[in-house]
């Protein structure tokens, strides 16, 4: 008799990439100069050869996009690190994207706090 898993394998899969990830970057890569980047949310293709990685960082020291850009320059290296821990066939290529969530959820706020004081 097969038992039925809560969630889709690409789901535990993409869960598992960014606990390692996390971990990863703090005993591993050193992000201190980026600003302190949080991994958000990890997608995982249905063939499990690919992930695009979502961050998001407090107190940013440099721009998004040079962050971006570092994050992805850093791709190989974290890859490195995530396969040696990732117990999958093959280690997924890695594609890092910010995660504009948190300001999206910050101005919408405001603009709700704004309508509340005009009422």
């Amino acid at each position: 008799m097969r038992t039925e898993r809560p969630y889709k394998r690409t789901d535990r899969v993409a869960n598992e990439i960014r606990t390692i990830l996390g971990d990863i970057q703090t005993q591993f890569i050193d992000l201190s100069d980026l600003g302190f980047v949080t991994i958000s949310n990890v997608i995982v293709s249905p063939d499990l050869k690919y992930a695009k990685i979502f961050f998001s960082v407090v107190k940013k020291k440099k721009p998004i996009e040079e962050i971006e850009s570092n994050l992805n320059k850093l791709a190989k290296a974290f890859r490195k690190y995530l396969g040696q821990q990732l117990r999958i066939k093959f280690t997924p290529q890695l594609k890092f994207y910010y995660d504009d969530t948190m300001t999206y959820t910050e101005k919408l706020d405001t603009i709700f706090h704004n309508i509340d004081n005009k009422e």
